[in-house]
């Protein structure tokens, strides 16, 4: 008997042993020495009370022992003992899949599923499949795949239905449609956005309606603000995006972001339609949202409500008290009148709407603001758009993900959860997203990053290769590769009857399928709103007899716009339509760039009538344009072939210098002609 067999039997350390034997003067001793007779008749004797018990199967019962005192180390530790075991989640998930719409009967196939898959889809335990599978001949495990005719035959055993998985690109999860049962939905609040012209009393009304909801519940004021806030009236919540104007309204429109339910124009009673005013109007008509017109300062000796309702008449917001389908109200934001009335009005048109969302799934919605807190890390505001967002959640937001630590509401009171059309304030984002970005719940926080790495990487492929805005010159191009179907153009003229005519004009041209759609007419100059709607809505900015500011050609060189300056109508429309046809070529103006006289001729052999000259005006350049003038009249019309000064070949000559040039093809030059340089620039159509 070795050693290490001794200690087997005995459940006796092999280094107490050998302790032991050393004592007696036993030498060179380990685990694997064989023992004599003498030596297991003393050690025997030496453990007299652990030889007593009852000796252990060296088999299993030491190795069992070995494996209590793991679970005694691990249970000491405590660390899995009191976990709450997670409850599984109800919610729909938003990838569509047909289970969604379809009876519990029906089970999905796909590629990837494995026997506790199936196991988890039959509702049985993963040992049943694995029986069944042996009664098939099938030796599986848990996680081994499984093919299609398998899966069916067990299936079909079980009573169930097989049906292909549908497969959708979840790394553009903002195009996936999201079709519930009607059944699943329940109303939820309008979203509603607040514009108008600058001083008409946009932020007075923000604040007398958030006052109104302070007096209510907090009567100490807005303890945080967050970019979005919600209001009760009548038992019914409203939510405010606080974005006071069409440019972060349009910004986000850019983006794809279709967060409004309804706006409100906001018009003062005392001053009338502004150009803000309309160019509200044209951007709440593009994102196609019903508008409520609240006309404001009602209360001002020179309020003029009546002439408010007819100058918005005429662009096409007739009033309810007229026979049209637009709200008014007549409120003071400052006098805190009509606030009520306006609210009821946004229930009603909510109500008409039939605005709903399924809250018992995934959420979706979309980044209302972000910024990078010193100590919080990244914090995104997020509107909820349909299902419900929950503490823990794990979610894809525009290129980033992450897993939401805390939610805040509009009243910074920590929340567990977040239902259609609320706002909430997140943390736990990996990195900052921008405003406008959607968001879309996941299951798992792998195939999160996953999507968001997949996503980072398009984007960062797409600003490699950006697709340029429409321009004439590239038009016909798009229309016969089917890429174009409408041109869309913003018209600013001078005055309105130049307006008016351009606009019919172009109206009515067609070609090939392809019509023009003005979404936007004005008078005045072309300013960096025009740009921003053209930036978002993929249009051509025309200016007929006005012209645009620096800022706004910096704006549009920057956001890729073109914008095309005319003088006369018809070259407006020949040109839109040449650009339809294909026929669009550039233009090229001329600049006359100096002006030079000829004090003496030289005749060289091989060269021809050198003319030294004298620069009058401007600059010479060598290859430019030239003309030789005679009393005024132009003899002869070609190019500078060489330029010196002195006797060196020099590229230009300026105005105060005498230098020797020669005319291309031409040596009839005489004293006292003089040559006109200019070049030929393509600029844009005048």
């Amino acid at each position: 008997m070795r050693v290490s067999e001794f200690s087997k039997k005995y459940n006796i350390h092999h280094k107490d042993i050998i302790n032991a034997l050393t004592k007696q003067g036993y030498r060179d001793l380990n685990p694997s020495v064989e023992l004599t007779d003498e030596q297991i008749a003393f050690l025997e004797e030496y453990f007299d009370q652990v030889v007593k018990k009852e000796a252990i199967d060296p088999e299993n019962d030491y190795w069992e022992s070995e494996f209590q005192k793991d679970e005694r180390r691990k249970k000491k530790k405590g660390s899995n003992q009191n976990k709450v075991k997670k409850v599984k989640d109800e919610r729909l998930t938003n990838i569509p899949t047909v289970q969604d719409s379809e009876t519990s009967k029906t089970i999905y196939y796909n590629e990837d599923i494995t026997v506790g898959m199936l196991a988890e889809q039959l509702k049985k335990s993963p040992a049943e499949i694995i029986k069944s599978l042996m009664m098939l001949g099938v030796m599986a495990t848990v996680n081994q795949k499984l093919d299609r005719d398998t899966v069916e035959l067990l299936a079909t055993e079980a009573g169930y239905e097989l049906k292909d998985e549908i497969v959708t690109d979840k790394t553009e999860f903002e195009k996936i449609v999201i079709e519930d049962r009607p059944e699943d939905l329940v109303t939820r609040p309008p979203v509603v956005t607040i514009m108008g012209h600058v001083d008409h009393g946009k932020t007075t009304l923000l604040d007398a309606i958030r006052h109104s909801r302070v007096v209510e519940t907090e009567a100490g004021g807005i303890t945080q603000h967050i970019g979005a806030y919600q209001v009760q009236h009548d038992g019914k919540w409203i939510t405010f995006i606080d974005t006071p104007g069409h440019e972060a309204f349009t910004a986000m429109r850019a983006r794809g972001a279709q967060v409004t339910d309804i706006c409100i124009l906001v018009v003062a009673a005392d001053d009338g339609v502004m150009p803000q005013t309309k160019e509200a109007i044209d951007h709440a008509r593009a994102a196609k949202v019903p508008i409520i017109v609240a006309i404001n300062k009602v209360d001002k000796p020179t309020a003029n409500p009546d002439r408010v309702m007819q100058q918005l008449s005429e662009l096409g917001l007739l009033p309810e008290a007229w026979g049209g389908d637009t709200i008014y109200c007549k409120i003071s934001a400052l006098k805190k009148q009509g606030i009520d009335e306006l609210l009821e009005m946004i229930n009603l048109v909510a109500e008409i709407n039939e605005l709903k969302a399924n809250p018992n799934r995934l959420a979706t919605g979309t980044v209302i603001e972000a910024k990078l807190d010193k100590g919080r890390g990244p914090v995104a505001t997020l509107l909820v758009q349909n299902g419900t967002l929950r503490v823990g959640d794990v979610l894809v937001v525009g290129n980033t993900f992450g897993k939401v630590r805390a939610m805040t509401n509009d009243r910074n009171q920590q929340i567990t959860e977040a239902t259609p059309s609320t706002p909430v304030e997140v943390i736990g984002l990996n990195e900052v997203p921008k405003a406008g970005d959607n968001f879309m719940v996941f299951t798992d926080e792998k195939e999160a990053r996953k999507i968001a790495e997949a996503r980072a990487q398009k984007s960062r492929e797409q600003e490699y290769q950006t697709a340029k805005p429409v321009t004439l010159d590239d038009l016909f191009a798009q229309i016969k590769e089917g890429e174009l179907k409408e041109l869309n153009i913003i018209l600013k003229a001078d005055v309105q009857g130049s307006l008016e005519a351009l606009s019919a004009s172009l109206q009515k041209i067609d070609v090939e399928g392809v019509k023009c759609n003005i979404i936007r007419s004005g008078v005045g100059a072309i300013t960096e709103s025009d740009v921003s709607l053209a930036s978002a809505s993929g249009a051509i900015i025309i200016g007929f007899n006005v012209r645009p500011t620096g800022k706004t050609r910096e704006l549009a060189k920057e956001e890729k716009v073109e914008i095309r300056l005319y003088n006369i109508i018809y070259n407006v429309i020949e040109d839109i339509e040449k650009a339809m046809k294909g026929l669009l070529e550039p233009v090229y103006e001329e600049k006359v760039i100096g002006l030079a006289e000829v004090r003496q001729t030289f005749k060289v052999s091989r060269i021809g009538t050198i003319a030294g000259c004298y620069v009058l005006q401007g600059v010479i350049r060598r290859n430019s344009g030239a003309r030789l003038i005679r009393n005024g009249i132009v003899v002869y019309e070609s190019k500078i072939s060489s330029l010196r000064r002195y006797k060196d070949d020099v590229k230009e000559v300026n105005q105060g210098y005498e230098c020797g040039i020669t005319i291309e093809n031409y040596d009839d030059i005489k004293e006292g002609d003089q040559i006109e340089c200019f070049i030929m620039e393509e600029v844009e159509v005048e």
